[in-house]
């Protein structure tokens, strides 16, 4: 397992807090700032850049709080839909206002609210009002026939003309959204434009972290962002127009390169002229400056890029995804030349599985050590894992009960007699509860569980697919889990 550093967080930070600074010197009044990815719990980047904490971007931007602003956009058909965020189980909607009292939290000033993609839907105008009710206004945009390619009509009053003008009081305004297709880039542009014909000079310019641009097309960093993006159809490539104008090789994805002759002529048509000769000129990314050690990102990015090909299994076992997914992410093991077998906690499953021919678990602590659990009459195979585990990291002999029968039968007799639960085996969440609960009159199990922050980077193996509430516990605990494709 990877327990080094590889990337100078600190670094990072001061980095990227400066190259913001000085794009918006390069505009003079006003910068638009499209941010990418997650904000709060970039756990992609924490894993691939081992060092890079997953609160980073926030940390950055609070270096910049009396300079920003945020506005939040949510595109008018993800709230239709109920559209949800895979990673809090969360609607867009619902996530805003989760965005919105977070950045509060910390003292950042969210400024407004824009629903993209407006055409009079009933869903998007009750999130409106519930969000006026809130104190936040919201700023409404519209759908523009010909968008991206028709950039006489973009460009006009009858384009971002009809938009609504997202009023702004600080210089650097970043355009954040609960989830991607929510119409950032748009936004920016439609406020450059707005702005321009208020006299104010302002510019635009793109955050995110992946693919790291001045990395090689094929390292295994950016490789496993194509991993993690599979679902989107997004691929790495040698961005031409930089070449082109600088002769030097740079990385950019696919969809920014596709539509950077349509962002130039619309740059040139609202400020006279494009800032930008390239896709990679407008990102503000200095996340490849700061690997200090080359070896263990790329070694992190493997270890990432197997657990999204398990993902992508279990996705296209629940129907979510096709075959074609499937093919891609063997590609990218090909590519980066690694496969499921390097990922050693697999076999310790699979081994358990088949030694007892019954589901089975294990568990790779951070420092390398693998324990295991199997499926008994009070434990799911993960809850026994987990035991196993905070017993391995306490130093508690295996043969010890944490949890006594006293505290379990009643957790069983409420789940199958007034829950109606068929499984009286008790899940992950019901087993540190119980775990808690002996730990109020027992030491042993309350050095137990004083051993689960310890568990934070482990890795994790199921011979089956596990239930919502056992993955949920795994992440809780930070452990990266991966399971086999099939149903118990």
């Amino acid at each position: 397992m990877n327990t080094k550093i590889g990337f100078d967080n600190d670094k990072y930070q001061r980095m990227q807090s400066h190259c913001i600074r000085e794009r918006v010197l390069k505009f003079g009044d006003k910068l638009y700032l499209e941010l990418g990815g997650k904000l709060f719990d970039d756990y992609h980047a924490s894993r691939v850049l081992p060092g890079f904490e997953p609160d980073t971007k926030i940390k950055m931007l609070m270096q910049l709080a009396d300079k920003l602003e945020i506005v939040i956009a949510i595109c008018a058909g993800d709230i239709v839909k109920n559209k949800v965020r895979s990673d809090h189980n969360l609607t867009y909607d619902l996530d805003t206002i989760r965005l919105i009292d977070a950045f509060r939290g910390l003292g950042l000033l969210v400024g407004s609210v824009v629903i993209t993609q407006y055409s009079g839907q009933e869903a998007a105008d009750v999130f409106k009002k519930r969000l006026e009710n809130l104190g936040i206004p919201v700023f409404l945009h519209y759908p523009i026939p010909g968008y991206p390619s028709n950039v006489e009509y973009i460009v006009s009053d009858e384009g971002f003309g009809k938009n609504d003008y997202i009023e702004t009081t600080r210089p650097i305004v970043v355009v954040t959204a609960p989830g991607p297709g929510s119409g950032k880039m748009a936004t920016c542009l439609s406020q450059l434009y707005h702005e321009n014909k208020r006299g104010v000079k302002a510019g635009y310019a793109k955050f995110e972290t992946f693919p790291v641009w001045n990395l090689p097309l094929k390292h295994d960093v950016n490789l496993a962002y194509e991993a993690a993006t599979v679902d989107l159809n997004d691929v790495n490539m040698i961005d031409p127009f930089h070449l082109e104008a600088y002769g030097e090789t740079t990385v950019n994805y696919n969809r920014d390169i596709e539509v950077f002759p349509v962002l130039n002529a619309i740059f040139e048509k609202i400020l006279g002229e494009s800032p930008y000769k390239s896709p990679t000129d407008m990102g503000v990314n200095m996340a490849g400056n700061c690997i200090i050690d080359d070896e263990v990102v790329r070694k992190a990015s493997k270890d990432e890029i197997i657990r999204r090909y398990y993902q992508v299994l279990k996705d296209k076992t629940n129907g979510k995804c096709d075959d074609d997914a499937v093919y891609k992410m063997e590609l990218i093991m090909k590519q980066a030349e690694v496969s499921c077998g390097q990922r050693e906690v697999v076999k310790a499953a699979l081994d358990r599985a088949e030694a007892t021919n019954d589901a089975a678990c294990a568990i790779q602590l951070p420092d390398g050590r693998i324990v295991s659990g199997k499926t008994s009459a009070l434990l799911g195979a993960s809850s026994a894992a987990l035991l196993n585990a905070l017993k391995e990291l306490t130093g508690l002999a295996d043969e010890i009960h944490l949890i006594s029968p006293d505290v379990i039968e009643p957790l069983q007799s409420l789940k199958t007699d007034h829950f109606g639960s068929k499984n009286p085996r008790l899940h992950m969440d019901e087993t540190l509860i119980a775990l808690s609960i002996c730990a109020a009159n027992d030491e042993v199990a309350k050095k137990a569980l004083g051993g689960l922050g310890g568990l934070k980077g482990a890795e994790a193996h199921s011979s089956v697919l596990l239930s919502q509430v056992d993955e949920n516990v795994f992440k809780k605990l930070g452990i990266n889990l991966t399971c086999e494709p099939v149903y118990k």
